[in-house]
């Protein structure tokens, strides 16, 4: 993310406070870990790059839960998108982040409705196979985004950033804060989140690096990206691990409630922390001391980008395919293996560089 970037997308974003859930995350190349045995649907039908983008198109948007201010944010990024290209967007979803039955249910109700495409943040990465698979039989178009399905169960993902990238940073950014020595803990959202799974699959990965000999994950803990539940899952790690010296926390509901929690307990500036936030979110627990640093990717760009790969694939300019390339706005973007197509590197939020960002 550009700061000019950022300045520019401000006003759509101020709503930002939460993860996404989970930053829902808050994704990366983040796949599920779970093959699906059918053929990847990213390399169904053939791609004409010259097409012309049709317009008139109603995309649907399905974020894990309505009215998270991540998925607000990120959506407001597609309508913006869609209204620029001459389409219509539309947008349900769940009020709860794990209600994956009632995630099904809007798929099935888009399917109906005859939308052009669907973009949607899986809470589950199989759940929503079958209900995605019938709407691709109707020649209905599926992108990802934020969070993926198994890859056969849709023609694009839309990566924040490398779940690797994602992973081993954030053990890098807190390692460096504890001095490479000490107990660890992982907050996360949702104990289904494809993101945050593949997230943590690369934390585990990048431990076993000798340089972290002397830090140990003691725990995983989850706060299904609710605000009560997330602080009070801090509030018990605290107590179940006495010498905790640090924790990540990869989801901006997560993240902020471990924030306030230990902002007005006696852990603050004992016990680091980091993981996926908004800037606005954040600004105060990093110049108070509770946060050293953090990272994260803009949302709207990410909804943006979900917009544009589905218009797209409605217009026969991709299929899916690796290889594949197609222009979004100003820049021009490679689909990678299974269909992922990466927004791009985080961003990472210091004392130094938070007040260059709004949003």
């Amino acid at each position: 993310m550009r700061t000019s970037t950022l300045r520019r997308t401000c006003a759509a974003l101020a709503a930002a406070t939460s993860l996404a859930l989970a930053a829902t995350a808050c994704g990366g190349t983040t796949k599920s870990d779970v093959k699906d045995d059918s053929a990847s649907a990213a390399t169904a039908g053939k791609a004409d790059p010259n097409a012309a983008t049709k317009k008139g198109l109603t995309v649907g948007f399905l974020p894990k839960q309505v009215n998270n201010p991540y998925f607000t944010s990120a959506d407001k990024g597609g309508e913006k998108a869609l209204a620029e290209l001459g389409s219509k967007y539309k947008e349900v979803g769940p009020s709860s982040a794990t209600d994956t039955s009632g995630q099904v249910s809007y798929v099935n109700t888009l399917t109906q409705q005859q939308v052009n495409a669907i973009a949607v943040s899986a809470q589950d990465p199989g759940a929503l196979c079958t209900a995605l698979k019938q709407a691709m039989t109707n020649g209905i178009k599926v992108v990802t985004y934020d969070s993926d399905t198994n890859p056969g169960c849709r023609n694009a993902f839309i990566s924040q950033a490398s779940a690797e990238d994602l992973g081993r940073t954030e053990v890098q950014l807190l390692a460096k804060q504890i001095g490479y020595k000490g107990e660890i803990a992982i907050l996360s959202a949702a104990q289904t989140a494809t993101n945050q799974n593949t997230w943590i699959g690369y934390m585990k990965d990048e431990l076993k690096d000798p340089k972290y000999k002397n830090v140990k994950l003691v725990k995983v803990a989850y706060g299904n990206d609710d605000a009560q539940q997330s602080f009070q899952q801090t509030q018990g790690l605290l107590q179940e691990h006495p010498n905790l010296k640090g924790i990540i926390s990869p989801t901006t509901v997560g993240i902020k409630a471990a924030a306030q929690y230990l902002s007005g307990s006696k852990y603050k500036g004992r016990v680091k922390l980091t993981g996926l936030g908004t800037p606005n979110d954040m600004r105060k627990y990093v110049k108070n001391g509770t946060v050293d640093a953090f990272e994260l990717w803009d949302p709207a760009k990410l909804g943006d980008l979900a917009a544009r790969a589905a218009v797209a694939l409605a217009s026969g300019q991709i299929s899916g395919k690796e290889g594949e390339t197609f222009k979004a706005g100003s820049t021009t973007y490679t689909i990678g293996k299974d269909g992922v197509i990466s927004l791009g590197k985080p961003t990472v939020f210091d004392a130094e560089n938070i007040d260059q960002f709004d949003f």
